[in-house]
């Protein structure tokens, strides 16, 4: 064994837990010679042993901390859990103060980390979001509830899009009960700030989450509901408006999408519906003119991404040809501007719409350009891990090699 790529792994993963080498080493049973063991010099061949009670201190799986190379790290359960622990505090749910006693962040410093935390989740570098999370809801939750006046309003903003950063994350990582508890939140947050924008978003944020817990209908009904009541003061707030209130639309329409799963007159009508979403969804997209496909409030909302939603409500509903017809009429220098997750997220899509259209070694090539573009997309998230899992049980000819080893990084079993 390679003793100082392991003592690297084990410094990594103790500080991915926030432990320091004390810490450690008391959890361990063994407190003066963590640093030793971090760089590979307390012995040539660590023993399985300690390893073992390494694995077991860290949260992580024997063969990570064994690993020739690390891979791409994802968001896990324990951090999973970190998240639901600070969402569940009672400061959190009743929006008091806690007990530190240092001074909340000013208003500027909170909107600054809130969008820094929105920059690694835009760019597909979910895994930091685990560790920067909890932190930010708990500072942001203190800002909301010790400023006043103006100063506590824009605080209660910026609470709702650290919430909504919250739920977004949830969903990447198929987290549908986290996602739904932290839309809840945002949405509340956001009503308190008062602002019609930070309310839209947090609306469209709530009803992708209640769309994944298995309530497209209510999703549906939420989205369209929240559009009407906030649309006339979004269309007059610029780019941000207009956009969140496009999204509220697009929101709508993969709901309704979603809903059409079953065989009976209600999810026909879910059917029939979701093409006029979208078209509401494009009207407000063209009103951005030469802003279209910018990045108001992080929604990526433009001609292009409206195109993105229509490939993906085609997936839903199964028309995997229709949908790669739209996909493949999007020009490529109108998807390269988009961020980096729209673009994977798009490309996973498209994978699911070659897999529908019987294309199947496209489907493997498309999950591989998707992995070039963002890789936590395709080996971190169930969802995307599921296709290939399925693609593996489908067959895809000349493709088997490729997918054998993209399955591999995915951890998937043999």
């Amino acid at each position: 064994m390679d003793s100082q790529r392991i003592g690297r792994r084990i410094a990594y993963w103790r500080e991915r837990r926030r432990l320091t080498q004390s810490d450690f080493g008391a959890l361990m049973g063994k407190s003066r010679w963590v640093q030793d063991l971090e760089g590979g010099a307390r012995q040539a061949d660590p023993r399985l042993s300690v390893l073992e009670s390494a694995a077991r201190v860290l949260g992580v799986r024997l063969g990570v901390l064994l690993a020739d190379a690390p891979g791409v790290e994802c968001v896990d359960a324990v951090e999973l859990e970190a998240i639901r622990t600070v969402l569940q505090s009672h400061d959190v749910i009743t929006g008091t103060a806690d007990a530190d006693p240092a001074e909340p962040l000013d208003v500027d410093t909170l909107r600054r980390r809130v969008a820094l935390g929105w920059v690694p989740f835009q760019a597909s570098n979910f895994a930091s979001l685990g560790r920067l999370v909890p932190d930010l809801l708990t500072v942001a939750n203190r800002a909301a509830a010790r400023h006043t006046g103006d100063d506590q309003l824009a605080a209660y903003r910026a609470l709702s899009m650290a919430l909504q950063l919250t739920e977004a994350t949830a969903i990447k990582y198929g987290s549908g009960d986290l996602a739904h508890i932290a839309g809840h939140r945002a949405v509340v947050a956001a009503e308190r700030s008062g602002d019609p924008v930070t309310m839209a978003s947090a609306c469209r944020h709530l009803a992708d989450a209640m769309t994944n817990h298995g309530q497209p209908y209510a999703a549906a009904s939420f989205a369209v509901a929240a559009a009407e009541r906030l649309g006339p003061d979004l269309i007059g707030r610029g780019p941000a408006g207009l956009s969140t209130l496009g999204m509220l639309y697009l929101k709508a329409a993969m709901a309704k999408a979603n809903a059409a799963e079953g065989d009976d007159a209600r999810a026909a009508s879910a059917v029939r519906a979701v093409p006029g979403l979208l078209d509401q969804a494009a009207e407000h997209a063209a009103e951005l003119g030469d802003q279209g496909d910018g990045n108001a409030l992080w929604t990526a909302l433009g001609r292009t991404n409206v195109a993105l939603y229509r490939v993906a409500a085609h997936v839903q509903l199964a028309e995997g040809a229709e949908a790669v017809a739209v996909a493949l009429a999007i020009p490529e220098p109108s998807r390269a501007v988009l961020p980096r997750e729209r673009r994977a997220h798009h490309l996973a899509d498209l994978a699911r719409a070659y897999t529908q259209a019987g294309r199947r070694e496209d489907a493997v090539g498309t999950l591989l350009d998707a992995e070039r573009e963002a890789a936590e997309e395709v080996l971190c998230r169930p969802r995307t891990r599921q296709l290939v899992e399925d693609l593996r049980l489908l067959g895809t000819g000349s493709a088997e090699g490729q997918l054998r080893a993209l399955a591999d990084r995915c951890g998937l079993p043999g």
